[in-house]
């Protein structure tokens, strides 16, 4: 006969097995969130202020010739609070050359991703990259796509400037602007740095070429990359933590932006948790501390709301990154909650659209029969939406647990840092490593 305690262990197991197996997220019970409630271990903090999260499409989002089954599941999650902001780019990234030629257009692909968001009950972002082979020397009628991230020439800024200016027209579903992408092609190599004043030309010709024909589009950039730097690398700053040192040339394109732009509704910025020398953060808390400490470096120097245009929180050396991985679905988290601690606007996840990088998406790749399904990120991401747009969420994580937790007044999500298993207190079941439990409170 088994004993009690084997048939337990087999339970738990059988139990965590389905868990694995169904669309439903984990939850940890009422009486593990009471005893977090009760651990003074934890100390709570209320989010900074309204946190939009949203995504980014890329080259394969939902489009048409997917399967239409696993079409669907990825339409019904993004539908399902999937995002406040759907951003598409003008070109690239999905969409073909929207201008092969001076005055001629073709925005079909551009029609297919502004309906995709329209469908899915998206707000729409337009991120205004990259151009058309003869505004950068190219053949008028062509399009090279190995040189998408060339920037366009200095004379054909105002051509660029009215191209942005004819989309938003097109669309009036467009809300905000996003100038450029990473300033793509503007970095000098013989000088050792960027070239944030062609970069800022070119934003202050498209910023009013925008409000010309619409002055309700928001727009903003400079959308660059802030890059980490092992310390004691040249080019660092005196912005660090234990994530690494602040890469100096990409704050010095901040604050050229910020003195010399025509106008500006926000800044958008990015980056990774993992430095240009590949060092990767020890645990994803630390990695994400990054995101809080440049948002605040940010909200020194303006008022202007803070858009964290792609993030990438990568994972702990030794585990697993990937769309559907668990570490990486913690990681983001980490990520969102150091945003919303530390007063970001908005967040954009690069590819909900499961892909090639080594980073969460919100669905399985769609363009297999079997895909669209959730990843360990959706039901967090999917609660945390409304919630954190709403600004009633507050956050804390525990001096001696290595747990994450996103309360509301009708649920939590809580979320295990690590790969080893918590346990809060002996009473309560251990919440398992990387896991990313979504508990509503019973009505």
């Amino acid at each position: 006969m088994r004993s009690p305690r084997l048939l337990a262990v087999v339970l738990a197991a059988l139990v965590m097995a389905l868990a694995a197996c169904s669309s439903e997220p984990p939850s940890v019970s009422e009486q593990t969130l009471q005893a977090i409630e009760a651990d003074n271990t934890f100390s709570w903090t209320p989010q900074a202020g309204n946190l939009d999260l949203g995504v980014t499409h890329t080259e394969d989002s939902l489009d048409p010739e997917e399967p239409d089954a696993a079409r669907q599941r990825g339409m019904d999650i993004l539908s399902t609070n999937g995002g406040s902001w759907q951003n598409v780019h003008l070109m690239g990234f999905g969409t073909n050359n929207p201008e092969p030629s001076p005055g001629q257009y073709d925005w079909d692909t551009l029609d297919q991703r502004m309906q995709l968001v329209e469908e899915t009950g998206g707000r729409t972002v337009l991120t205004a990259c990259c151009a058309p082979d003869w505004m950068k020397g190219g053949q008028a009628g062509k399009t090279d796509w190995s040189r998408l991230e060339v920037e366009p020439q200095p004379s054909h800024f105002a051509d660029y400037a009215k191209l942005v200016a004819a989309t938003v027209e097109r669309y009036p579903q467009i809300e905000r602007v996003l100038v450029w992408n990473e300033l793509k092609g503007f970095y000098h190599q013989e000088d050792n740095r960027w070239d944030y004043e062609g970069y800022t030309d070119l934003y202050n010709q498209i910023y009013r070429a925008v409000k010309a024909v619409r002055s309700d589009v928001e727009v903003g950039g400079p959308y660059v990359v802030l890059t980490s730097l092992d310390p004691g690398t040249p080019d660092s700053s005196d912005v660090s933590g234990a994530w690494g040192v602040a890469d100096q040339r990409a704050l010095d394109v901040v604050d050229y932006w910020l003195q010399n732009n025509v106008g500006a509704d926000f800044l958008a910025v990015d980056g990774s948790t993992s430095t240009r020398q590949d060092t990767l953060p020890k645990t994803v808390d630390q990695g994400a501390q990054k995101f809080a400490d440049l948002t605040k470096w940010l909200r020194a120097r303006t008022d202007l709301p803070i858009w964290w245009a792609e993030f990438y929180p990568d994972v702990p050396k030794g585990e697993e990154g990937a769309a559907d991985s668990p570490a990486s679905a913690v990681a983001t988290l980490a990520a969102v909650a150091a945003y919303a601690q530390s007063g970001a606007s908005v967040a954009l996840l690069w590819g909900p659209q499961g892909h090639g990088l080594q980073y969460a998406a919100l669905w399985t790749d769609s363009t297999q029969d079997d895909g669209g399904q959730p990843t360990p990120l959706t039901a967090a991401w999917e609660w945390l939406v409304p919630r954190l747009a709403k600004g009633d969420v507050e956050i804390s994580r525990s001096r001696t647990l290595p747990l994450l937790v996103f309360r509301a007044p009708d649920g939590a999500v809580v979320v295990n840092l690590t790969g080893a298993d918590a346990q809060v207190t002996p009473e309560t079941g251990p919440v398992p490593g990387w896991a990313v439990t979504v508990t509503n409170h019973a009505s």
